[in-house]
């Protein structure tokens, strides 16, 4: 068992390894209030909240939940398997690596963060998802 300070520098680590190439010095200041906000949202609605998980937001990115559009079963049916790669809209458009290590400005924009994971939630999971989802999601995608 862990001590409440124990886990709160698990917690620390866990974000300071989430950062990915070029973030040497933490993440950028823009990500970080948005995952700053986020925490705090999800302590609120769970007082046991300590930290996101890339490995959890890896597996969210990779759920087939069945609950949301049939045509996009998964956030890999347009993103494909690997963040890294380049994505397809069912319009055929091209969509830029979820990866932070190639899409630098990922989630540093508020409005459009809340914008597609608003739209992204409900077409692949059938409803919005919550601030810990959200935060685990770029927590992985921030790992990369």
């Amino acid at each position: 068992m862990i001590s409440c300070p124990q886990a709160f520098a698990v917690v620390g680590i866990l974000l300071i390894s989430t950062a990915g190439p070029g973030e040497a010095q933490g993440l950028p200041s823009a990500r970080k209030a948005i995952l700053d906000g986020y925490a705090a949202a999800a302590k609120q609605n769970d007082p046991t909240f300590h930290g996101f998980s890339a490995a959890a937001g890896q597996a969210f990115f990779l759920a087939h939940p069945g609950v949301g559009q049939p045509e996009t079963p998964s956030c890999s049916a347009c993103h494909t398997t690997s963040p890294l790669n380049v994505g397809r809209t069912r319009a055929g458009k091209d969509i830029a690596p979820m990866a932070v290590s190639r899409t630098p400005d990922r989630f540093t924009d508020t409005t459009k963060v809340e914008r597609w994971f608003t739209r992204n939630c409900r077409t692949v999971y059938g409803r919005l998802c919550t601030p810990q989802e959200k935060g685990n999601f770029i927590a992985f995608m921030a790992s990369l």
